[in-house]
Parts: C-alpha cells; structure tokens; sequence
C-alpha cells in the first residue's frame, strides 16, 4: 500500500513538472532528430537500411510503382528503420546499466538484433514481392 502511495506521488510530481505546449513539442522533434542523427552516425545497420530506402524510392521512381505499392514499401521500410532505432535504445540501455558481460544482457541485445534482422528479412522478401515483377517485366521475362 506505501509503495502505491508513493508511486503515485511520483507520478503526480513528474505530471507538475511537465510543461505542455509548442516550445515543448517543438523540443520532442529536436530530440528525436538527434535519436536519429547519432543512430545513423554511430549505428552501422542504421546506415546500411538508411541505403535501401534510398535504393527503393529509386526503384519506385523508375518503375513508377502503384500507390499501394509505395505504401507497402514505404511501412515496411518504416518498420525496419523504428525495430533498428528500438534496437540500438536497448544495447545502449543494457550498456547503462551494466558493464559486465551477463547472461541476460546477452538475451536482451541478441533479442533486440534478432528482432531487426527478421523484419530486414521480411522487408526484403516484400521489396522482392513489388521490384521483382518490374525487373522481370524489363527484362522480358514475365
């Protein structure tokens, strides 16, 4: 019962302390481009999907793809960028929070990777399921 108690107080102490408004969300953007800014300078996989979303609105453009087609593109690209941004909050959260090698730290950074190469997987197999019937069609073999 204490501990609810004081959960609460501190819930009620962070709420005061919060200040809504422009300037607030304005500093929300600034924070989330400087997310995204260290990810892509420090994170190698950031980069190397941060190069196929370049390389599929190429395609997209050249094979002037269908609406659908661009959004279906467009969210799993999306999902395969936020999976490596959540991947790289985690090592560093597990960085934080220990610096000896444990078990559970293990668990926590290859889950976190595991995660980001399935969806790489699937992002993969959906490019192929929109490009490939274009690359077949150009080269004559559709």
């Amino acid at each position: 019962m204490k501990q609810e108690s004081k959960d609460k107080n501190t819930k009620f102490e962070r709420d005061k302390v919060k200040v809504y408004g422009f300037s607030r969300f304005l500093k929300s953007i600034k924070y989330s481009i400087d997310g995204l800014v260290h990810a892509y300078r420090y994170e190698q996989s950031l980069w190397l999907h941060g190069c196929a979303v370049v390389l599929a609105i190429i395609l997209g453009i050249v094979f002037k793809i269908r609406l659908s087609e661009w959004a279906i593109i467009f969210i799993a690209l999306g999902i395969i960028l936020a999976l490596e941004l959540i991947n790289t909050a985690i090592e560093a959260a597990v960085d934080l929070t220990t610096t000896k090698i444990h078990p559970l730290a293990k668990v926590a950074k290859d889950c976190g990777s595991a995660a980001s190469f399935v969806m790489s997987i699937v992002s993969i197999v959906i490019s192929l399921f929109v490009f490939g019937p274009y690359f077949l069609d150009l080269f004559n073999m559709l």
